[in-house]
């Protein structure tokens, strides 16, 4: 299947490390020129290194923190002089000290202000920014990574879940206005996978954890870039506006 993703520009934000790297490393496997960002550029340089030697294709790493309006600009500036467009943008970028557990007693309005900065505000930012590149080329992806505790919540995950409930919204929102320029919008959402987060908890949460996927097992990080590939494709032209699950059947 030719998913007509050669020579292709690409923003993967939250790009060094786990399910971001993989989703860099599929786009450039396909043809893509990539442009990774993080807030980390050891990381970032490393990646894009193993990603470039392997493909063949350039992956520009770039530091960026969504947090902010001037560093978002600056990214995107930078990638339409290195490439001169950007045809996909994967939102990927996530709170350094990842997931935050706090029942509602103890929990802080910072907690969820960071949260909602971070996964909703970052997400606006980094959409905003490239959507007039998009429009001007009449093509456009944008993909959001998502999570399904959007949809059904977590004890002691309240800010999490308000977070990943209004990238949802926002990506629903945006589809309908920009489905005229032919630019798609669309969520990737990730159940349990194996990464590090994974790897850090206890034994007997991952039990837990695993007894809630009806098929016995948590993903992998290809399985998430699978999706994202699919959803970046010529494939998926008349799919906007929805979330396609990772999930196992939760």
């Amino acid at each position: 299947m030719d998913l007509e993703l050669k020579d292709r520009v690409a923003i993967v934000t939250g790009g060094g490390m786990g399910i971001g790297k993989d989703v860099a490393r599929f786009l450039a496997e396909e043809g893509c020129d990539v442009v990774i960002c993080a807030r980390t550029m050891s990381v970032l340089e490393a990646t894009a290194a193993e990603i470039s030697e392997a493909t063949g294709r350039r992956v520009l790493p770039l530091f960026c923190d969504t947090n902010s309006d001037d560093a978002v600009n600056a990214m995107v500036e930078k990638t339409i002089e290195a490439f001169g467009r950007v045809d996909i943008l994967v939102n990927g970028a996530a709170a350094p000290s990842g997931v935050v557990r706090n029942s509602i007693e103890f929990a802080g309005a910072d907690e969820l202000l960071g949260d909602m900065n971070t996964k909703v505000i970052g997400y606006f930012r980094c959409a905003k920014a490239v959507t007039p590149h998009m429009k001007k080329a009449g093509f456009g992806r944008i993909i959001n990574i998502t999570s399904p505790i959007s949809k059904f919540g977590m004890p002691g995950q309240g800010n999490y879940a308000a977070s990943k409930a209004g990238q949802v919204a926002f990506g629903a929102s945006l589809a309908k206005e920009t489905a005229r320029r032919k630019i798609t919008v669309n969520c990737v959402s990730p159940g349990f996978i194996a990464t590090d987060l994974i790897s850090d908890l206890s034994a007997e949460r991952v039990e837990m954890y695993l007894n809630l996927v009806p098929m016995r097992r948590f993903g992998e990080v290809e399985e998430v870039a699978q999706a994202v590939l699919f959803l970046a494709s010529r494939e998926a032209s008349y799919i906007t506006g929805t979330v396609l699950e990772v999930t196992g059947g939760l």
